[in-house]
């Protein structure tokens, strides 16, 4: 259901249920947050990469599993369990990287938008077709409207029609478009720079950026000038910066 793979300093979870397009059923949900907890817990791990195999990256939620759920608290368990694994991904301290081929629908665009960094293969695809069946995309809509613009947001959650990996790097919702042969090399190329730098800088980082996002824009900078100032005081900036000014490699 879910493959794990350690190389190196990367760890990278693939989605493995093809016949299903890797929907994300319960079960599909739990294995990907214990393997997010693996990963925040071992320091070994600096980069997590996700992944589909098959013919699609993700195409959502199992609309079997979700017929299923007769039971109004049942179904809300349901979302909220999604909207965890999201949050998780998020809050995760460090890189996330999503691998794109195929198809990104629903929550499964939910889950590359909540990535950190998408990389699409030419051909990828990208929908929150809820409103075609009958039930809005309101989840996916958290994590779209926080990594694109509102009008790109709501014209895919209002329309349910699909966009195209161009479509999806021009509003903001993909870093890098590569051809569908060259997605794995694009990805390591990616996850390999990240790996390289300091696990600590980057954690302080990225929450760092999650938390200003939130605040008026002088709170923001008064926020962000503490943490550059503490950022400064740190063995890895010192170290950077003398590397810098010497002219010669770090440490």
């Amino acid at each position: 259901m879910l493959d794990a793979h350690l190389a190196g300093a990367i760890l990278r979870l693939t989605l493995n249920r093809p016949e299903t397009r890797n929907a994300l059923s319960a079960a599909m949900m739990r294995a990907l947050a214990d393997g997010l907890e693996t990963a925040a817990a071992d320091p070994a791990i600096r980069v997590v990469v996700i992944a589909g195999a098959g013919p699609a990256f993700c195409a959502g939620h199992d609309l079997r599993e979700l017929r299923a759920q007769n039971d109004r608290a049942a179904a809300a368990a349901l979302f909220q369990q999604c909207a965890a694994l999201m949050q998780q991904i998020v809050n995760l301290p460090k890189p996330v990287i999503a691998r794109v081929h195929g198809i990104a629908t629903a929550a499964g665009c939910q889950l590359a938008a909540s990535c950190d960094l998408a990389v699409a293969a030419s051909d990828a695809r990208f929908a929150t077709p809820g409103v075609r069946i009958g039930l809005f995309c309101t989840t996916p809509a958290v994590a779209l409207s926080r990594a694109i613009g509102r009008q790109a947001a709501l014209g895919m959650l209002l329309t349910g029609e699909p966009i195209d990996a161009e479509r999806a790097h021009a509003i903001g919702l993909v870093h890098e478009i590569v051809p569908p042969a060259e997605l794995d090399e694009a990805v390591d190329r990616l996850a390999g720079a990240l790996a390289t730098r300091s696990p600590r800088i980057l954690a302080l980082g990225k929450q760092a950026f999650l938390r200003q996002t939130e605040m008026p824009l002088a709170e923001a900078y008064a926020f962000a000038s503490e943490v550059m100032a503490d950022n400064l005081m740190t063995a890895d900036a010192a170290e950077g910066i003398d590397a810098f000014l010497q002219k010669r490699a770090r440490v």
